[in-house]
């Protein structure tokens, strides 16, 4: 099934594609992969999602966020790539969770990213490596901020 039919078969509404608030792009293609920047949990009204996993938040919802940030993502990779038909698979999730020094439960925060990509595009191709860091703080106050690397179709 097409990834952007399964998109909104989930029913899933994406947040408008985050531009550059800086010097840097939010997504740029080298060769068949496509990076993307850091991306935080925009909600489609614009808001982001703030706070501290293990003070503010507990682990569903930073997963909420993590959720969140993968909606972001796909949001770019939609405006950069104009279809996500074009992603032949997920290569690499790098996320990082603003979180309390004794909070350990990073990678069950992050597969609220990694669960949505598998949603979206398939057992195989929506499973990559990944890392699960925790930060003491990131950009802007978010919860969580993640980055990501995809294989593109030939052609």
């Amino acid at each position: 099934m097409s990834a952007d039919k399964r998109l909104e078969e989930l029913g899933c509404e994406l947040p408008p594609a985050p531009k550059a608030v800086g010097v840097y792009r939010p997504a740029m293609n080298v060769g068949n992969l496509c990076y993307t920047s850091g991306h935080v949990p925009l909600k489609p009204d614009g808001s982001m999602i703030q706070g501290c996993v293990g003070r503010d938040a507990d682990e569903e919802q930073g997963y909420q966020a993590a959720r969140q940030v993968g909606l972001t993502i796909l949001a770019t990779l939609k405006q950069h790539l104009g279809s996500l038909d074009r992603i032949q698979r997920v290569v690499k999730i790098f996320g990082m969770v603003c979180c309390s020094e004794d909070f350990q439960g990073h990678p069950g925060v992050i597969n609220g990213c990694s669960e949505l990509m598998k949603e979206v595009f398939g057992e195989e191709a929506g499973v990559g490596t990944r890392s699960a860091v925790g930060m003491n703080s990131l950009p802007l106050g978010v919860m969580v901020e993640i980055e990501a690397v995809f294989e593109l179709n030939e052609g």
